[in-house]
């Protein structure tokens, strides 16, 4: 059975959602388990026909002079860029899997343009979200798992620029760092158990008197 490779996926937009907004930018880093990176796409896009963007994002992007600049060079039709896309993810050697925090914004793009311009997505209906596997493994309330509120050994030194292709890579290797914890974790446990079966007590049971 083929192994996961994660797929790290950066949007950058003029708004909140696709069609009335266009997708300005996005890129994917494509990660094994052991944090490896095997590859990476990116792809600056055309606005889409009759969008506009959305006068919050519009206003923010005049404060990101040179990530405004980096995502409107080389620009490609989103079905061009798409089809490309979806033959590199379809390319790679393992079940992909989409990672992104938060994945709700990233995946909603990403999906929507797929459909729209390819008709399918390699990864089926689904996204991993990073934000909701910190919340599953730092115990803090789910609005409170924000980066700074991270363990500071899940960062490695990439810069977060709102480069697409910057912040892919930076966001994977979070989630590797992060799934290693997670395992590390799970292992304790079965390690526990074991030694609890090993005993003929259950851990959760109070020793006999």
């Amino acid at each position: 059975m083929s192994s996961e490779i994660y797929v790290s996926t950066d949007v950058e937009a003029d708004g909140p959602i696709p069609g009335p907004h266009s997708m300005l930018s996005f890129a994917s880093a494509a990660y094994t388990e052991d944090k490896q990176l095997i590859a990476t796409f990116s792809a600056n896009l055309e606005l889409l026909e009759g969008a506009a963007p959305h006068p919050v994002q519009e206003a923010w992007w005049k404060t990101q002079p040179e990530a405004w600049a980096a995502c409107r060079t080389d620009l490609q039709h989103p079905a061009e860029a798409l089809a490309a896309y979806v033959d590199w993810v379809e390319a790679l050697p393992g079940k992909p899997v989409f990672v992104a925090m938060p994945a709700g914004f990233d995946f909603t793009y990403m999906f929507w343009y797929m459909m729209r311009f390819v008709g399918r997505c390699p990864f089926s209906w689904s996204a991993l979200d990073i934000k909701t596997l910190a919340f599953a493994m730092t115990g803090l309330p789910y609005r409170k798992n924000i980066k700074p509120r991270f363990p500071k050994h899940w960062f490695d030194e990439h810069p977060h620029t709102h480069v697409a292709l910057d912040d892919a890579i930076e966001q994977g290797a979070l989630f590797c760092n992060m799934l290693k914890d997670l395992r590390a974790m799970q292992a304790a446990d079965i390690a526990a158990n074991q030694e609890g079966d090993g005993s003929g007590q259950n851990p959760a049971e109070e020793p006999a008197n």
